[in-house]
């Protein structure tokens, strides 16, 4: 397989800002970390993820619970054979290609001034505080740094840079060879200031991207008024189970038609795509998963998700992933914002009242990652917000405002807009419609726009790159990357305000944009090139050769194979477009090249200029991929790993996509 999935990291990241030109970010269990902008250092504080200490004395005691840390030399405060030692462990994430000069510095407050002497060692075994005791405690490595005399409440700072050894765990271990009694802030001191590790780092010549342009910098897409979000999801995280994925719930009970004890058999099973994989991870491996998928969107060019609310019970999955999504976006970037989407459909709010509501968002509220305008107004954006009236939405707002002191801007997301916006402009900022799914009902957007902005309302347009439902038996007609591209285009000729990617990772009706085992990012780098026009109002300069090729897996009038026991079948909807059976050849090209093409395993070869150039051929049974030559070099090739085939076990309208840039 050489189209590649997104880079994946080991676990959470924190990234606190940019000050005085150096890169500041605060890391969680290791995490990819984001390129500096420039040569000057990026520095990132990672919180301690295991303290402790043992003491000689009691041999047998573990201290992982003490609000403090304690280093004595042997002979303790005039007791013999008394010595402690304090063991700390820190999780270094995989810093960025190009990462050089890397130091690392140790740093412990102090709860009294003693004249303790305290010594640092490298510890290369694993530990676990839990279980951690003089008896039980692991071998140390030579000093690498000391510090004498502590003061209380002041931070000891040890350069312990000859330690590093890349990304994982690095442990230390603090012993005293002289002096009183050392106490030290523990992480159980919810008062005090746990130790830290500071890791700085610059970088040297990084690789290309995988992009065929160069986003603009992240300060100029964040300045522009146009802001895109992606609809998220909670039900379809990177991991339902933390299981390596070739066994875990989406490869048990997902993709398959007996999953789930056989419910989706019928329709060949609940998914025909999932989330990139990833090894199971230690700690708060669901933060993690969320803060990955907040860097992805990032790193994207996105600014932010609309957070659809599938549950309110405080102890169901969904409300407990909804508060990581709004604890994981400012650990990433605090520019990165949460729209708070209450979804009227589901059980726990279709029957709330306004009051109720208003409690529940004012949950969400108290996060500092929720999207506000410049002037302080909390939005709000309702899904399906038709199903209440606007009275409704009326008293939700006055409850806001009376009883929480928040002024709210309501953004209605309605399924139908020209059913919808006359009866609720009158308390809309802005409004939203249902994605379309088929290249033509793109059409309809430049007006719908008008007719808001005439009104003096906002628009957000909602935007998928397809839609097919396999478990609702039907489909929209995509033309493979058609409908995104044209939906892009049409919301930007018609002067959208705000756009919303339709959905983030809503596998079930497969429109989502996060990176996926069958689309590896395509549909989140196309929407980069035009998000890009969308914020500054130039497309980006094409730097980098780059084809991508979509296909499906399967002719639209594929017979089930003799083994299928698929018995109900999608079909195309009735506004949804005519089914196509095409290989797409995109391009961006710097200059004109040829693309010397294999479409089911036959040689095709055509002449593509420089710019964008989609190319159709009929698709063919078999495997597709391109090469693109210029002047007799090969500046660009991939290879789909999706054989197309005469037939299916699982009916898959669904289209694969790969990049040359991730290959």
């Amino acid at each position: 397989m050489r189209s590649l999935p997104w880079k994946l990291p080991l676990a959470a990241l924190v990234v606190i800002g940019l000050a005085g030109g150096v890169g500041v970010a605060v890391a969680e269990d290791g995490q990819s970390l984001p390129a500096a902008d420039d040569a000057a250092p990026t520095v990132i504080e990672l919180p301690v993820t295991a303290d402790t200490y043992a003491s000689q004395s009691s041999p047998a005691k573990a201290h992982d619970d003490y609000t403090w840390l304690s280093v004595c030399a042997a002979a303790c405060d005039g007791a013999a054979a008394a010595e402690r030692r304090s063991f700390l462990s820190f999780t270094v994430p995989e810093l960025p290609v190009g990462a050089q000069n890397v130091e690392m510095v140790l740093q412990v407050r102090s709860a009294r001034t003693t004249d303790t002497t305290v010594e640092v060692h490298d510890v290369a075994a694993s530990w676990s505080a839990a279980e951690l005791t003089w008896s039980r405690q692991p071998t140390m490595g030579a000093v690498i740094g000391a510090v004498d005399g502590l003061t209380a409440g002041a931070t000891s700072s040890v350069d312990v840079s000859a330690a590093y050894h890349g990304t994982g765990v690095h442990s230390f271990a603090l012993t005293s060879p002289s002096g009183a009694q050392g106490v030290l802030n523990s992480s159980a001191d919810t008062a005090g200031t746990p130790p830290k590790l500071t890791v700085s780092y610059t970088l040297g010549a990084v690789a290309a991207g995988p992009l065929p342009f160069d986003l603009p910098p992240r300060e100029v897409l964040e300045a522009s008024g146009k802001k895109v979000f992606a609809h998220y999801f909670t039900q379809f995280r990177i991991s339902i189970d933390n299981q390596a994925p070739a066994t875990d719930y989406y490869a048990r009970n997902y993709l398959t038609p007996n999953g789930e004890n056989g419910i989706h058999a019928a329709y060949g099973g609940f998914l025909r795509d999932r989330p990139i994989g990833r090894d199971p991870l230690t700690g708060d491996w669901q933060l993690a998963d969320m803060v990955t998928e907040v860097t992805r969107a990032k790193e994207a060019g996105l600014d932010g998700f609309t957070l659809n609310l599938l549950n309110v019970t405080e102890s169901n999955y969904h409300w407990q992933a909804a508060l990581r999504l709004m604890k994981a976006a400012p650990m990433v970037d605090p520019d990165f914002k949460i729209v708070i989407m209450p979804d009227m459909t589901v059980s726990t709010l279709k029957d709330i009242d306004p009051a109720g509501l208003a409690a529940v968002v004012m949950k969400l509220a108290a996060f500092d990652s929720e999207y506000r305008l410049d002037d302080g107004r909390l939005v709000v954006s309702p899904f399906k917000a038709e199903n209440k009236t606007p009275e409704y939405w009326t008293q939700f707002v006055s409850v806001m405002k009376s009883q929480y002191g928040e002024t709210v801007a309501l953004v209605p997301f309605v399924l139908n807009f020209n059913a919808s916006f006359e009866k609720y402009k009158s308390v809309s900022y802005a409004f939203s419609e249902m994605e379309y799914g088929a290249p033509a009902l793109q059409d309809s957007l430049p007006s719908k726009i008008a007719t808001a902005h005439n009104a003096g309302v906002r628009f957000m347009a909602s935007l998928s790159p397809q839609d097919s439902r396999p478990k609702e038996g039907n489909y929209y007609e995509a033309e493979n990357s058609e409908n995104l591209r044209r939906g892009w285009t049409k919301a930007i000729d018609g002067g959208a305000d705000w756009i919303q990617l339709m959905t983030w990772n809503d596998y079930s009706e497969n429109h989502h944009f996060s990176p996926s085992v069958r689309n590896g990012g395509v549909w989140l780098d196309l929407s980069s090139y035009y998000l890009t026009r969308f914020k500054t109002g130039a497309y980006p300069a094409i730097v980098r050769d780059t084809v991508y090729v979509v296909h499906r897996n399967q002719p639209a009038g594929a017979p089930a194979a003799p083994e299928s026991t698929q018995t109900k079948l999608q079909k195309v909807r009735a506004n949804g477009g005519t089914p196509k059976d095409n290989v797409e050849f995109l391009t961006f090209l710097t200059g004109a090249a040829t693309v010397n093409a294999t479409v089911g395993g036959a040689a095709k070869s055509y002449a593509a200029p420089a710019g964008m150039k989609s190319t159709l051929y009929p698709l063919a049974l078999g495997l597709n991929g391109a090469d693109v030559v210029r002047n007799g070099r090969t500046t660009a090739s991939v290879d789909s790993p999706f054989q197309v085939k005469g037939t299916f076990v699982a009916q898959d309208m669904l289209y694969s996509a790969v990049s040359s840039g991730r290959a």
